[in-house]
């Protein structure tokens, strides 16, 4: 059972991502080169396959203990960094992704990047390659981490690895088929059960790993899914009753821009206006300013990829962790901890993003 729980977990994300990525693709190919774009998707596959290919047998020789505990605290930091989001748009606080809009958008940045170079299916397109290549890499270095952690943690990285493949095998073929956005995947709903799936593998993992015993071993994982699941339901539901801000929860009419990702996200985009230490980076000249720029935007990027859009949950779920640790260490039942602190960081975290906790202190107090 806990092997179809991870084929399905990881097939489900990576569905999300190829879809963000064949979105890019997509309007790429059609309106400047076929082949300069699929060059690129080859490219950036190439460097996947070499990511996964030298980091998964590599992490499979750390003991498992240790290794659960790391990469189980990752994914749980990433796990509820989705599952925040996906919450926030159920409830209305946050545009639903619209991968139509998207795919207009790159229509426009396409034919507005200049000429191309040569069109159809021959002539080379710097441009297309590149777009392609880093939207490939972007979505894929999620992929890849997925089917990193959730392999290495079960000890089945080649069943990791056929459930990606598997999810970019539909994908694709499905957009081969319609030749458009695939903006029919209902990709929110898929991002809510994944982000339900992340968090409830990381907690398991990540309390385990530090030293907790759980009531039934494998088994919990049958218990603690819906429990997370009904959690995220639960404060969907309280948060619907919070008013959100105009348009929120609205998508954007075909052929808008959506809203840009947060940094390091938005793939093929433009990068976002460095501030301050990263502005003072960025004017330094010469091979080491360049060097300087290189290691912020790549530790902005994970930063974000990671720890997501607010801190505290992160720093939650490591205050989580040795709260675990050390009451495993006297004895102590121990599991209970990681869960009712992330879920408390997570509670708070959703009441500031929507302004409900400041509301209700406004209302408390007398005129």
């Amino acid at each position: 059972m806990t092997g179809a729980l991870l084929f399905a977990a990881a097939f489900l994300a990576c569905c999300v991502e190829a879809v963000e990525a064949t979105t890019v693709v997509l309007a790429v190919g059609v309106t400047r080169s076929w082949r300069s774009a699929l060059r690129g998707v080859a490219a950036g596959l190439v460097v996947l396959a070499v990511i996964v290919a030298a980091l998964g047998p590599a992490i499979s020789q750390i003991p498992l203990g240790p290794l659960r505990l790391v990469v189980g605290t990752l994914l749980l930091v990433f796990g509820l960094g989705w599952l925040r989001k996906a919450i926030l748009r159920a409830s209305g606080h946050k545009s639903l992704h619209d991968e139509a809009s998207l795919y207009e958008k790159h229509l426009a940045e396409s034919r507005s990047a200049g000429s191309a170079g040569g069109r159809g299916l021959t002539g080379p397109d710097a441009y297309a390659f590149t777009l392609s290549f880093k939207a490939v890499v972007l979505e894929g270095l999620e992929v890849a981490f997925i089917v990193v952690t959730f392999g290495a943690n079960a000890r089945e990285v080649p069943l990791a690895a056929l459930a990606a493949l598997a999810a970019v095998l539909v994908v694709v073929s499905v957009a081969i088929a319609v030749r458009a956005p695939l903006a029919r995947v209902p990709e929110n709903t898929i991002k809510f059960a994944v982000g339900v799936l992340l968090s409830s593998f990381g907690t398991f993992w990540a309390a385990e790993g530090a030293g907790a015993h759980w009531p039934a071993s494998d088994a919990s994982l049958l218990v603690l899914i819906p429990v997370v699941l009904a959690l995220a339901f639960g404060l969907t539901r309280v948060l619907r009753s919070v008013p959100a801000p105009s348009g929120a929860g609205t998508s954007p009419p075909a052929g808008a821009v959506a809203p840009p990702e947060p940094a390091g996200r938005a793939a093929g985009g433009p990068a976002p206006e460095p501030t301050g230490a990263s502005r003072d980076v960025g004017r330094s000249p010469g091979p080491l300013g360049a060097l300087r720029r290189l290691s912020v935007s790549f530790g902005l990027f994970w930063w974000d990829f990671i720890v997501g859009d607010d801190w505290r949950i992160a720093a939650a779920v490591l205050v989580g962790v040795g709260a675990v640790a050390g009451l495993a260490d006297s004895g102590t039942v121990a599991w209970w901890a990681l869960p009712l602190l992330w879920a408390t960081a997570l509670g708070g975290s959703l009441a500031r993003a929507t302004g409900s906790g400041r509301r209700r202190r406004t209302r408390a107090v007398p005129a």
